[in-house]
């Protein structure tokens, strides 16, 4: 298999960190791309003609695109019950909550990124802000229980999301207030999963 990845991307870290959690990242062969929204790879848009990232392509069978379609995929395929019968659609809002929060926090990077300085709209990336303040006040007070508990998909892609927020989205403080999601956080992100993932550029 080859996963197509590019830079410091939440979602491709979330395949990595269930690579790792699953025992399967030496049978993935990494393969970096330009994912940018205006010029991607024509390697990538010939895997996923959406042209994001990641996309898993497979020696037997279409290429997977989408985290949360990999994600399940590679759990499947090694049997670690990451998405557990007994609280699949808990385990499932968890993961659409943290892509949620990943998207947002892209798109404000997009914004500034991609866009002529004079056109960057501060209203727009501040709606998409307060997309994932909402997120973040949801796992705070809804959502501890199920982060304390048994090891599944919920946790790798939420830990994958405020990894994201450390490093693209620093100044702007999502621990505030948020206390007991600050110390889960701080426990999970020593799990040697997520240090060999730990973005660097």
């Amino acid at each position: 298999m080859k996963l197509l990845k590019a830079g410091p991307s939440p979602f491709v870290r979330k395949v990595l960190v269930t690579l790792h959690e699953t025992g399967q990242f030496d049978q993935v062969e990494m393969v970096d791309v330009t994912a940018s929204p205006l010029a991607p790879d024509p390697k990538l848009t010939a895997a996923n003609p959406v042209g994001k990232i990641p996309a898993l392509i497979r020696e037997n069978g279409p290429t997977l695109y989408d985290s949360r379609v990999i994600c399940r995929y590679l759990d499947h395929r090694a049997g670690t019950a990451l998405y557990p019968e007994n609280r699949l659609w808990d385990t499932l809002t968890l993961e659409a909550t943290a892509d949620g929060i990943m998207e947002a926090a892209v798109l404000i990077v997009y914004e500034e990124r991609f866009r002529p300085s004079e056109k960057v709209s501060q209203e727009w990336m501040d709606g998409q802000w307060a997309k994932v303040s909402r997120a973040l006040d949801a796992l705070e007070t809804r959502w501890l229980s199920h982060l304390q508990g048994r090891f599944d998909m919920g946790h790798i892609a939420i830990g994958c999301a405020l990894g994201y927020l450390d490093f693209r989205h620093a100044a702007r403080g999502w621990r505030t207030g948020r206390d007991g999601l600050a110390a889960w956080y701080a426990a999970f992100a020593d799990r040697p999963s997520m240090q060999a993932t730990e973005p660097a550029s």
